[in-house]
């Protein structure tokens, strides 16, 4: 497939931060998804949460599976657009690399912690986290720290950014993949990454407002009759009813899902169609310039905010779910406690961090807030659980 000319091209790619020679048989992006898929922290998201905690049941999505879901979406819709799948694809499955164990309750406990150990520190950001994973944490090759992954997959994986970090970002690296969030405090116009990278962003806000629906369904918190006061659920429900009128059940949940996941890729191609059409940017810089490009028809857009609400009020804010957010937050905050207490209690590859030079060989130092940070943001939810039970005597969660 030839690439739009607005699309990023790999032969024209900003390039690695530690210049490297090109593949023989792939381009940039997939070598950089190659690598992606290949690191210790894509492992861990078969094992992280996204709604419900990894021990709740076999069936629930994990961040692993929802990266793959927004990794699909978002080839799908590059390819009719003649964008970069590879990019896509690469940014859709490093964009959760920094999560948390226990999904946003874990990331929410985090931040408090680190802004209670050090009052000076930005706290906890999980997309920053990610390119952290990516650019430091890593320790795969003999030659650099992280993946060394593209200047454009990086621009993708730090979709927010706050704007401390942002300036501690771009003091590193001027120009690099926090120039954008840096100028918008400065008071300059809004930039966009590229166009791989905003499709990514959609992708993902598609896949987790389906997946959450079918998780929230079969967990018995949401059922198909309130799912009915919901017009994005409902109109493709009717739809799939008048065509089967005997569907009931899971194939109903299904198919209603199906035909909702088609008409959100649909709505897309055609609304950022129609926008690239306006604005007619020559090349992938023209892009960084412009609104962003990639987005829902307003009406369409309406309706994902409406959806978005009920999952808030009705799935998020559930009592059940409220419950475990709140032993996962224990969980966190006393693990923190006691590495900081007790760093000895980290192996000591953790404990050898303490302030290294950003230049050595091995992962860069940290203050040990942030080293402990790290430490606790790469594990598991259910390796999370079983620290703390062997340092706290304490099993938070029943089996």
């Amino acid at each position: 497939m030839t690439l739009a000319r607005y699309a990023c091209d790999p032969a024209l790619s900003r390039g690695r931060r530690i210049p490297e020679p090109v593949a023989p048989t792939r381009s940039d992006f997939q070598r950089d998804r190659d690598r992606i898929v290949h690191s210790t922290a894509f492992r861990r998201l078969v094992y992280k949460t996204q709604v419900f905690l990894n021990h709740e049941g076999d069936l629930f999505r994990t961040r692993l599976t929802h990266s793959l879901e927004v990794a699909q979406l978002g080839r799908s819709i590059a390819r009719t657009l003649r964008l970069s799948e590879d990019l896509v694809e690469a940014i859709a499955l490093a964009h959760d690399l920094g999560h948390t164990p226990f999904g946003h309750a874990g990331q929410d406990a985090l931040n408090a912690c680190l802004k209670a150990a050090n009052p000076k520190s930005a706290g906890f950001e999980h997309n920053l986290q990610s390119l952290r994973v990516v650019d430091a944490l890593e320790e795969r090759y003999p030659a650099f720290n992280g993946l060394n992954l593209t200047f454009e997959t990086r621009e993708g994986i730090l979709k927010h950014c706050s704007r401390r970090n942002a300036r501690h970002i771009e003091a590193r690296e001027p120009g690099g993949v926090a120039q954008r969030f840096v100028a918008v405090a400065e008071g300059a116009a809004a930039r966009q990454p590229g166009l791989e990278a905003q499709l990514a962003n959609l992708a993902d806000e598609i896949a987790y407002n389906a997946h959450d629906i079918d998780d929230g369904v079969r967990s018995g918190l949401l059922s198909l009759e309130q799912l009915e006061s919901v017009p994005l659920f409902n109109r493709y429900r009717q739809q799939a009813l008048a065509d089967h009128p005997n569907l009931q059940g899971r194939r109903l949940l299904f198919e209603t899902i199906r035909r909702m996941l088609s008409a959100q890729v649909y709505d897309v191609i055609d609304a950022t169609s129609e926008r690239l059409r306006q604005a007619a940017p020559d090349d992938v810089q023209a892009v960084r310039q412009q609104r962003a490009l990639v987005c829902f028809s307003d009406e369409m857009a309406l309706q994902s905010t409406s959806l978005k609400r009920f999952l808030l009020q009705n799935l998020y804010h559930h009592p059940q779910v409220l419950q475990t957010t709140q032993a996962a937050q224990q969980v966190v905050r006393d693990l923190f406690e006691v590495y900081m207490a007790d760093p000895a209690q980290m192996p000591q590859s953790h404990t050898e961090r303490f302030d290294r030079p950003e230049g050595s060989a091995q992962a860069p130092g940290a203050k040990p807030e942030r080293v402990v940070a790290d430490y606790i943001a790469g594990m598991t939810d259910r390796f999370a659980a079983k620290e703390h039970e062997r340092l706290k005597g304490q099993t938070v969660f029943a089996a």
